[in-house]
């Protein structure tokens, strides 16, 4: 049986507070076994409280995107060539990916794609859009109202996991889709302009089945200034996940 002192016990401790008042800081990106690598946060894990709880954030991050990461650089280890292909343009080559390996491709990649994306979006405080892509969502989407209802309609009818999206072309029109499980438009080619995660990991430390509330929540996080950068970019053909 392993005795612990009471001076280690102390020390333990003290260690546990101090690093729970330290502030948060980005971390450099983690990297895995392999070309791709999970890219850090850049704001705190309890940044977007009280709409999503910290604790889902790290797990969210931590867990579930590493797994992804670990997992697609382990399916490309003996495929050197693919590898070295940027994110997009694997995903939209799924179809010469060998067979042996393609679902764990799509789903991995798809998810380290998606995910990657999403964290972009957030630690914002919501509000609405300006300039260009205000423009573009009253134009394409019928105004904000109208796409927060639809966005969360379309969330809601996600049988099971999956997304729910706005696609942008290099055009700048924007349009509205859901996709099941890991899959996104970059498989045909398309681009993202913003996306929420319906998987239940996304929210159901907090919201257990209420999807519905997570999905209004998470309006109150976006940072619209992230958005309008990549429908900047997204028509100067610079977009990549």
């Amino acid at each position: 049986m392993t005795i612990v002192s009471r001076r280690s016990l102390l020390t333990g401790a003290a260690g546990i507070a101090l690093a729970a008042c330290l502030p948060w800081r980005p971390s450099q990106a983690q990297t895995a076994s392999g070309p791709f690598t999970l890219p850090a946060l850049s704001y705190g894990p309890d940044a977007n409280e009280p709409s999503i709880d910290a604790m889902t954030m790290t797990i969210h991050h931590d867990r579930h995107h590493a797994a992804y990461v670990t997992n697609l650089n382990a399916a490309l280890k003996d495929h050197g060539q693919l590898a070295a292909l940027p994110l997009p343009e694997l995903l939209a080559k799924l179809a010469e990916v060998p067979d042996g390996i393609r679902t764990a491709v799509r789903n991995n990649a798809g998810g380290h794609a998606n995910h990657s994306m999403f964290w972009t979006l957030m630690g914002g405080k919501g509000g609405s859009p300006t300039g260009d892509l205000a423009a573009a969502i009253d134009r394409d989407l019928g105004g904000m109202d109208k796409l927060k209802a639809d966005f969360n309609r379309g969330g809601l009818s996600v049988f099971g996991s999956g997304w729910v999206m706005v696609t942008v072309d290099k055009a700048g029109k924007l349009g509205l889709t859901t996709r099941p499980n890991q899959d996104t438009p970059l498989m045909e080619g398309g681009r993202v302009l913003m996306a929420n995660d319906v998987w239940e990991h996304a929210y159901y430390l907090k919201y257990q089945n209420r999807r519905a509330d997570y999905l209004t929540a998470w309006w109150n996080v976006l940072n619209w200034d992230s958005v309008a950068a990549r429908y900047a970019a997204a028509k100067a053909g610079t977009l990549g996940v």
